[in-house]
């Protein structure tokens, strides 16, 4: 069976057990396997700043991580709201580095987990001047923005 169907069926099987029969749809992507959530009662992965949704992505990558080749992952999307978060992640990473830039000053961000971390180090690596790292020994760690020496 394909990885995006094996995918699928977990993830719908894992929500069903949840109380919550959602659409579940998986695309297969160039730096990630999305899956996307719809349906009535997504929003309830989406209460308390979606810590069922994370906790479905980890589970997902956890559960599959061997079966995607390089550093590609996957993404858990539920009514589109990671696209949303995700955008707002690295327009604030964005305003960090420039302001790193500007002040010569190391920035933090976080705590972050491990999925907005590495949205954070992926936009820090588009800016030659510029380096992030990662700080602390929990499973949320703050990310450090400082200009390259």
């Amino acid at each position: 069976m394909e990885l995006t169907e094996r995918v699928r069926g977990f993830v719908h099987d894992t929500l069903a057990a949840m109380g919550l029969p959602l659409d579940v749809a998986v695309h297969d992507t160039s730096d990630a396997v999305r899956v996307e959530i719809s349906g009535e009662g997504a929003e309830h992965l989406l209460r308390r700043k979606a810590e069922a949704l994370d906790a479905l992505q980890l589970i997902v990558n956890t559960a599959f991580r061997r079966d995607v080749k390089g550093d590609r992952s996957f993404v858990v999307d539920a009514l589109d709201y990671r696209k949303g978060k995700d955008a707002e992640l690295r327009q604030m990473t964005r305003f960090m580095m420039e302001k790193a830039k500007t002040s010569g000053t190391a920035q933090e961000m976080g705590p972050l987990n491990p999925y907005a971390r590495r949205i954070v180090h992926l936009t820090v690596a588009e800016d030659p001047t510029l380096t992030s790292e990662s700080i602390g020994d929990a499973f949320l760690k703050t990310v450090i923005i400082s200009a390259r020496r």
